[in-house]
């Protein structure tokens, strides 16, 4: 079994922003598979599909994002998912804008969803998609991820987020080094 989960903040006011590109993986996984997000408990809203005969969990945390690994660690542990089988996939403000970067394991960096993920499991041993926001350095960090995509930018965000999810069922379907091989784009 695996977990896919996307991370992102709660509410309609949050849709369509820089921090909420992995909600935003999730939704596009769930569309493609045809799977309805219809369970709701352990902080989270999920649901499951196969891939090549194994159980996957589509998951988005209903905490607000520094609280993630709450939703993290209680499907892993009802579940019992091993860690390299979570997939955690975020915005990452210090990769370009449309850059992504697939990694077995790491460090939280700055991303506040992350370190609550790492805290909660006790470890940083397992997959992350990191999708490139970018950032301006005239603005607040935290304003800066909370804004919505400008029009012209929403093109290349939409092919991002589709290779972010394509290349979390790669890392199901084979492993993490073949995703890495076939979606880091340099």
């Amino acid at each position: 079994m695996h977990l896919i989960i996307g991370l992102g903040n709660v509410g309609r006011k949050y849709n369509g922003t820089r921090h909420n590109v992995g909600f935003d993986t999730i939704d596009y996984l769930a569309y493609k598979n045809k799977v309805k997000l219809d369970k709701a408990k352990f902080n989270a809203v999920f649901g499951e599909y196969r891939i090549n005969g194994e159980k996957v969990l589509l998951v988005k945390p209903t905490t607000y994002m520094n609280r993630s690994g709450f939703a993290v660690v209680d499907l892993k542990n009802f579940y019992k998912v091993p860690k390299e089988n979570i997939i955690v996939i975020y915005d990452d403000v210090d990769l370009e804008l449309g850059k992504l970067r697939i990694r077995p394991r790491g460090s939280a960096g700055s991303h506040n969803g992350m370190k609550s993920v790492i805290y909660q499991l006790g470890d940083d041993n397992f997959p992350r998609i990191r999708i490139g926001v970018g950032k301006d350095e005239r603005m607040d960090l935290a304003a800066y991820v909370l804004q919505k995509f400008p029009d012209d930018e929403r093109e290349l965000v939409k092919e991002i987020i589709e290779k972010a999810g394509d290349s979390a069922e790669e890392i199901v379907k084979k492993d993490v080094d073949k995703a890495m091989n076939r979606f880091n784009i340099r």
